[in-house]
């Protein structure tokens, strides 16, 4: 299987507190979420029967998963979802969430987005002790640590005691026996995670753009840190026991992993994107013909280097939007269709041309080097690459597949290097201080984790770990 070129995300979570088609709208808001996960979906519903939660899971789409029949069998009461996508933990159906764990005759089930850097460590602790683990996950480990410590019904300081001993990336959602709907929030605010409102009843999402389609009401962002309980109540919200000194939101979110039709931390992603592009421009002019993107990852930052500089903006790749999920590619040359066969060029607009190409980032540099060389056969004169953020440096160990610095390939090529690898005639990224500065966020130091930019790791790490528990 050949190794993805985009980075992925780990996963998305939806949250829904008592709505009577509760699974049908968790559905929805999946679908939303889709780009977050594309590899196992699931939803899993309290209908108030017996302490109970009822699931369906499987590997795939949302929309190959799910049938109106299967959502009529879990309808009912408080749901939550999650779409799922794994680096290196296994792609099997027991990986997929919701994970529910059954304790005592009743059921509690999470949908984590994140990575704690030290579940491995908390998993042998546990184990040690007695427990039982079925998946590789470190949803799995959290949950293990709510249950431990819940004491008849003490949600509140169940929670508590586990998120003082977990460290890393997580916005979660969890889903109780008596159908609360908990969200939870690492205190440095590494993934987002919103609240809403849908016709008087709570809803939670890792994006807005969840609650665009269902039509439910933004309320806020919950803080870093911050834990909000749903319930016949009302809503509560508790803080966690460890503040971090600064906010560390992974500003990947705005480069490339939202949607741009979201907003996360008040700021609109498709802006953002025009914003950088624009900066990119400033920093890096050169003479062409127009400016393109590789459609979609590149679109909103060539809209904004195009404005900025003048040059007009022209799609020239368009992309088969009916391309389906990656396949097994034995040889060289089913490999390279792997590539071409998502984006074709417009040969009339092109030929003869001198192109500005503009992309978000450049992982492992595959794909971007076989595209080059395809325009170059086209007739394209000159090939001029713009990335939208600084060179990937640096593996990240919060949630994003890239976990070696050799998967990196800015880590081992200097620009130089990389530009005549690639093909290209120049080639330019944006500076870390005008990926900042262009985010219009008041002190952006203490809001973003750049660390796959700059080394600068937020929350510490064993250096021997390897992702082996994801979620």
């Amino acid at each position: 299987m050949i190794k993805q070129e985009r980075p992925k995300d780990e996963c998305g979570v939806f949250g829904l507190y008592k709505h009577p088609e509760a699974a049908k709208i968790t559905y929805f808001g999946l679908y939303a979420l889709q780009h977050r996960g594309q590899e196992s979906a699931g939803i899993s519903v309290n209908r108030g029967v017996d302490d109970a939660i009822f699931s369906h899971k499987g590997m795939g789409l949302v929309p190959e998963i799910f049938n109106m029949e299967d959502l009529e069998r879990i309808e009912g009461g408080s749901a939550i979802g999650h779409v799922r996508y794994s680096t290196t933990g296994d792609s099997v159906l027991t990986n997929a969430q919701p994970f529910v764990a059954n304790h005592r005759h009743r059921s509690y089930a999470v949908a984590h987005n994140g990575n704690l850097v030290n579940a491995h460590i908390l998993k042998e602790e546990l184990e040690e002790q007695g427990s039982i683990f079925q998946t590789t996950m470190d949803s799995e480990v959290f949950l293990h640590l709510f249950i431990k410590n819940l004491i008849k019904g003490d949600y509140e300081s169940a929670i508590l005691k586990a998120v003082s001993k977990i460290e890393g990336a997580y916005s979660m959602v969890l889903l109780t026996c008596k159908g609360e709907i908990i969200g939870i929030k690492d205190p440095n605010g590494f993934r987002p995670l919103a609240l809403g409102k849908l016709n008087g009843h709570y809803v939670l999402a890792s994006e807005t753009c969840a609650f665009d389609l269902i039509q439910a009401e933004f309320i806020r962002e919950l803080d870093p840190g911050e834990i909000v309980i749903i319930n016949e109540d009302g809503i509560r919200s508790i803080r966690h026991p460890k503040a971090a000194e600064h906010k560390s939101l992974c500003i990947f979110e705005y480069i490339y992993f939202a949607r741009p039709d979201s907003t996360i931390d008040g700021k609109n992603v498709y802006e953002m994107r025009k914003a950088h592009g624009r900066r990119l421009a400033q920093e890096a002019p050169v003479e062409a013909d127009l400016v393109m993107p590789f459609p979609d990852s590149g679109n909103y930052a060539a809209i904004g280097y195009a404005k900025e500089s003048g040059i007009p903006f022209e799609m020239g790749m368009i992309r088969n939007h009916y391309v389906g999920r990656s396949f097994i590619q034995p040889t060289q040359s089913m490999r390279d269709f792997a590539v071409r066969v998502k984006l074709n060029p417009v040969r009339e607009l092109i030929k003869g041309k001198d192109i500005i190409i503009i992309e978000d980032s450049i992982i492992r540099g595959t794909t971007a080097k076989t595209r080059v060389k395809a325009l170059r056969e086209l007739g394209v004169k000159k090939v001029h690459m713009r990335i939208s953020c600084p060179p990937h440096k640096f593996p990240c160990y919060y949630g994003i597949d890239f976990s070696s610095k050799g998967e990196l390939i800015a880590a081992q090529k200097s620009v130089e290097e990389l530009r005549d690898y690639l093909g290209l005639d120049s080639l330019h990224y944006l500076s870390i201080e005008g990926m900042l500065e262009a985010s219009g966020v008041k002190n952006p130091e203490q809001n973003f984790c750049k660390a796959c930019f700059d080394g600068n790791y937020p929350v510490a790490f064993d250096p021997n770990f390897t992702k082996q528990c994801m979620g």
